[in-house]
């Protein structure tokens, strides 16, 4: 994988942005403005630019169509980066239907670029809710691993088959159950061994870049808790097997590898039962910069990164460690900030692109 750089993006009708060109650097990029003003929504259409998607949940067109809008469309007009060469990538959106073009010409493929999503508030959900924790653990390892992304896709699709048998109960549903089991504990087995070699190489990143950020030394962990730890696929299998008469009462599929739970531990502790909220937010970021790392050792390159302010978690001994961890690597970021003192340090990185948004306005 090359660095792909986002240069230039002009937005329409998107939330309260304006339709000004943005220019951005291939390094640190700061977004200043008071709150309510646009940062985050900034954040946003560059994040759906790449994603075809929000960051935010249940968001749909009309959530991020302008309410000033005259036409009921969003037009999106990018320039990227890639060694050397310029990328014109742009779309075109309407709650009818979607267009892309990626050098002038249709497209359907997403824009090869990875963007991680930094919002501190994620913390609370990450240590509070299992959904959550599963569906970031398999979003980001998805983004490192093709084989993961499509062996979870083909146990997903088995899975939904098995649910429908156990609640539609065709002719002959017992016979297809049992014959789909043996796939479904094959996807099983490869996505644990997928997700434990995962969490088995964030370890170290993780330690590191809580020291580095945040001046302590502790040992953070994040374990797989499944029924499944040690079995092998035979023993997954038999476990299919032998739930179908209580699946069948409740139809579906209680437990599998879809119902797995993560555990973060702090020096050997539950993080959420030990932890203050300041750790745990502490250690979700760490975590978070210990992916992109992780990202960087894969592909020899770096994901782009949007950090949608930060300072409330930092003190300002701490900002100047982010900061100085921000210019010492080679990935494009956009970190935004509405604090005073924050923005005071942001302002003194000579070689960062200073943007300013009032009102949607963007300078």
């Amino acid at each position: 994988m090359n660095q792909l750089y986002l240069k230039k993006l002009q937005v329409e009708n998107f939330r309260n942005l304006d339709r000004n060109i943005v220019e951005f650097s291939n390094g640190i990029n700061c977004i200043f403005g008071n709150n309510g003003n646009g940062k985050t929504n900034l954040l946003e259409a560059i994040y759906y630019l790449s994603n075809r998607k929000s960051f935010r949940k249940n968001t749909s067109f009309p959530q991020i169509i302008s309410v000033e809008s005259e036409q009921a469309e969003i037009i999106f007009s990018s320039l990227f980066e890639k060694e050397g060469n310029l990328i014109p990538y742009s779309g075109k959106i309407s709650s009818l239907r979607n267009e892309w073009y990626l050098e002038n010409k249709p497209t359907k493929s997403k824009l090869d670029l990875k963007i991680i999503f930094i919002n501190p508030f994620d913390s609370y959900a990450f240590h509070t809710t299992s959904s959550f924790r599963r569906n970031w653990i398999d979003t980001h390892l998805s983004y490192l691993s093709k084989e993961y992304k499509s062996t979870l896709s083909k146990f997903n699709t088995s899975l939904r088959f098995r649910n429908s048998l156990l609640s539609k109960k065709p002719q002959n549903y017992l016979e297809q159950i049992k014959a789909n089991n043996p796939q479904l504990a094959e996807y099983s087995f490869k996505i644990i061994k997928h997700r434990k070699q995962f969490l088995k190489e964030l370890k170290d990143y993780c330690m590191i870049t809580f020291r580095i950020i945040f001046d302590e030394s502790h040992e953070l962990e994040i374990e797989l808790e499944t029924k499944f730890n040690g079995f092998s696929q035979s023993q997954i299998q038999e476990y299919y097997d032998e739930s179908i008469q209580k699946d069948l009462i409740i139809g579906h599929t209680r437990g599998g590898v879809h119902r797995v739970d993560y555990m973060f531990h702090f020096d050997g502790y539950n993080s959420y039962e030990y932890c203050s909220l300041g750790q745990q937010k502490m250690s979700f970021l760490s975590l978070l910069f210990a992916y992109i790392e992780l990202f960087r050792y894969k592909f020899n390159a770096y994901p782009m990164v949007l950090i949608d302010d930060v300072s409330g978690e930092l003190d300002e001994r701490r900002w100047k460690n982010l900061i100085s961890y921000l210019q010492a690597k080679k990935f494009q970021v956009l970190i935004t900030t509405a604090n005073e003192n924050f923005k005071k340090e942001l302002e003194k990185i000579d070689e960062a692109k200073k943007i300013f948004i009032n009102d949607g306005v963007i300078n």
